[in-house]
Order: structure tokens, then C-alpha cells, then sequence
């Protein structure tokens, strides 16, 4: 059963995973043509170009999109809940589901901030694709901070500062889902 789990986790989880950095990718207006994007878009176009037929696109964003990660990850959601024998209830689908995207949302910049700190150390060609999806990915949480917080004697701390933010949202999150959790 353990087994079946994982098996079933992983698949959607990668796809789901997929799905969002399109969507995040297409939001932050990441270079179309860089290889990383490629494949994702190849990846991810089976399914959305008829999503797309039936769910139009708002100011830019990729609707249809977030509707496949919000299925995908629904469709995982119940079969994990079903594997182990706990049906969840409609309300509480909605919300675990829900729950999972922020988490995953969370997850992928706090590793891709991390990422590109790890980076940063060994500087790598600024022109490579994974730098850059990286670079145009975080930016838009990267910039605030260092508005907030410029560097101090040439030293950036406002990865650290994003990845604490990113951190606690995250244990919000948790406690969050341990109330609820609570309150049944």
C-alpha cells in the first residue's frame, strides 16, 4: 500500500509540479525560448491546449493552468485519501487540495531561492538556462526584499530574509491545517 503511495505521489506530484512553474513561468514572463521552458511547455501542452478551448486566460495569466494543477493535485488528494481507507469529504478535499498547491507554491520558490544562493557561490555562467529561468523565476519576491533590505557591505541578505518569510508562511500553513484538523 506504502508502495502504491509513493507511486501515485510521485507521479502527479512531478506533474503537478510541472504544471506550476509554467503558469509561475508565464506570469514572470520567463524567456519562451530558454530550454527549461521548452520542455516544460512540451511537457504540459497535451492537456492544456484543449483546457485552454474551455478556460480563456485573464490579463496574461494562464488560467487553465491553475486549473490543471488544481485538478491534478484534486485527482491525487482523493486516491491517496481513498489508498488508505480515509474518504474525505467534499469541503475537506477542497481544502487539502488547496492546501497542497500553497505548499507546493512555498516549496518551489524557497528551493529555488536556495538554489540560486548555492549559485550565486560558485558563479556559473549567467547565461546558462538553469540560471536564468532561476533568476526570472524569484525575482519577483527577490526584488521587494532587497528594496527592504539593500546590501550590507556587498553582501545580499535579502535571500535570507524571503526564505525566513517563505518559511514562516509555511508553518502558518502547517498550524493552519493542525487546527482544522482539530476542530473534527
Amino acid at each position: 500500500m506504502t508502495a502504491t503511495i509513493f507511486l501515485v505521489q510521485t507521479i502527479f506530484g512531478f506533474y503537478v509540479l510541472a504544471v506550476m512553474l509554467r503558469f509561475l513561468l508565464q506570469w514572470v514572463r520567463a524567456d519562451f525560448y530558454n530550454p527549461l521552458v521548452q520542455f516544460l511547455v512540451r511537457i504540459t501542452n497535451p492537456p492544456l491546449l484543449p483546457l485552454r478551448r474551455i478556460v480563456p486566460g485573464y490579463r496574461g495569466l494562464d488560467l487553465a493552468a491553475v486549473v490543471l494543477a488544481f485538478a491534478l493535485q484534486l485527482v491525487e488528494v482523493l486516491l491517496v485519501a481513498l489508498l488508505l481507507g480515509q474518504p474525505p469529504g467534499f469541503g475537506s478535499l477542497l481544502l487539502l487540495t488547496v492546501m497542497e498547491l500553497l505548499k507546493l507554491l512555498i516549496n518551489i520558490y524557497l528551493w529555488g531561492i536556495i538554489i540560486q544562493v548555492v549559485l550565486s557561490w560558485i558563479n556559473p555562467d549567467p547565461r546558462h538556462p538553469a540560471a536564468r529561468v532561476l533568476a526570472q523565476l524569484t525575482a519577483p519576491l527577490l526584488r521587494p526584499a532587497q528594496r527592504l533590505l539593500p546590501p550590507i557591505s556587498g553582501v545580499d541578505l535579502s535571500p535570507m530574509l524571503v526564505v525566513v518569510a517563505l518559511i514562516f508562511l509555511s508553518l502558518l500553513l502547517q498550524d493552519f491545517l493542525g487546527l482544522l484538523a482539530g476542530l473534527r
